[in-house]
């Protein structure tokens, strides 16, 4: 990098900023690749962003699908909270196009058709057929997302209820075109989805991280304080490699930047032990803003070296001359 600047001293910032972005790709390809504290932390901390914003983008979707449809609002609740961060778990673990992510889209739409009104004793014989297969799978999809056996109990009653309801609903039922036309669409979710950059996410798409919580990997869901905009502002922009004393669950310990996800959105700390320590972009505002989270050192490498620098003139002004 000094050998780069000093070659291309006539092109004033630009050299700086294209060696900038080289050491940011060195950063990222270290901690990722080479560092053995942090690279495990930083495959979890990807695996979990990639999951949250698939399932974000599934939500997405899938309410503007269900925006006109005759559906009952618990199955709604239950396709746009639980089972798109299923179908996103699924899609991270098996594929976009695996099998198993087919079946857990074909197992939506059942779900769709069987809460929608049921006017013939027909349609209501053929809900009560597929019913037991439908629940198996998604309790199979809720098992694998890591739901424990009491919510998954609360959830499949709140869907028998919804169901129940649609037996004697005076709205419209949804017709075999409709459904065939849904079925096409959630097969080419993925060519519908918004792209990851764009998301504008409101406080009621940002799921709860704390699922993803293990021995490797601490999800920093409560503390600190309300953080203003300057420490929001703070937040998105901490560089990667710094290290910063961070005081949390009884310890009070030295962890190093070691990711940072889209937008700066998630960010993950890594202990010299190798455990990480995730962030949601305003959890971390707020635990600078409560002073639980301090950099390390007081300055920056930078201004330590314009300091040393600085000092070492004042001593001996001819080292300019030289």
């Amino acid at each position: 990098m000094v050998q780069v600047v000093e070659a291309y001293p006539d092109t004033g910032r630009r050299v700086f900023q294209t060696v900038l972005v080289e050491f940011e790709k060195f950063l990222e390809h270290y901690f990722k690749n080479e560092n053995e504290a942090s690279r495990r932390g930083v495959s979890l901390a990807q695996q979990v962003e990639q999951r949250e914003t698939l399932a974000i983008q599934y939500t997405i979707e899938l309410r503007k699908m269900l925006n006109e449809m005759p559906v009952q609002e618990g199955v709604r609740e239950f396709l746009f909270h639980v089972w798109a961060d299923v179908l996103a778990m699924t899609a991270v673990k098996q594929g976009v196009q695996s099998e198993a992510t087919k079946a857990m889209k074909r197992a939506a739409a059942d779900l769709i058709w069987s809460a929608s009104a049921k006017v013939s004793r027909e349609e209501r014989a053929e809900v009560i057929r597929r019913l037991p297969p439908l629940l198996k799978t998604l309790r199979d999809g809720m098992a694998d997302a890591g739901l424990p056996a009491d919510k998954q109990d609360e959830h499949v009653q709140a869907l028998n209820n919804s169901l129940a309801a649609a037996f004697t609903a005076k709205t419209a039922s949804i017709s075999n075109e409709r459904l065939e036309e849904l079925m096409a669409r959630l097969e080419t979710l993925e060519e519908l989805l918004p792209e990851a950059l764009d998301l504008d996410l409101d406080e009621g798409l940002m799921l709860d991280l704390s699922g993803h919580e293990s021995a490797e990997l601490e999800v920093v869901g409560e503390g600190g304080s309300m953080p203003t905009p300057a420490m929001l502002a703070w937040a998105r922009e901490l560089q990667v490699g710094g290290w910063y004393m961070l005081d949390y669950r009884n310890r009070n310990e030295q962890v190093q930047l070691a990711w940072q996800g889209l937008r700066r959105r998630l960010t993950l700390f890594v202990s010299p032990q190798g455990r990480g320590i995730l962030f949601q972009q305003h959890r971390l505002a707020s635990f600078l803003q409560a002073g639980l989270l301090v950099p390390a050192q007081e300055e920056a490498l930078t201004v330590r070296a314009t300091r040393s620098a600085l000092a070492k003139l004042d001593v001996d002004p001819q080292r300019l001359l030289n």
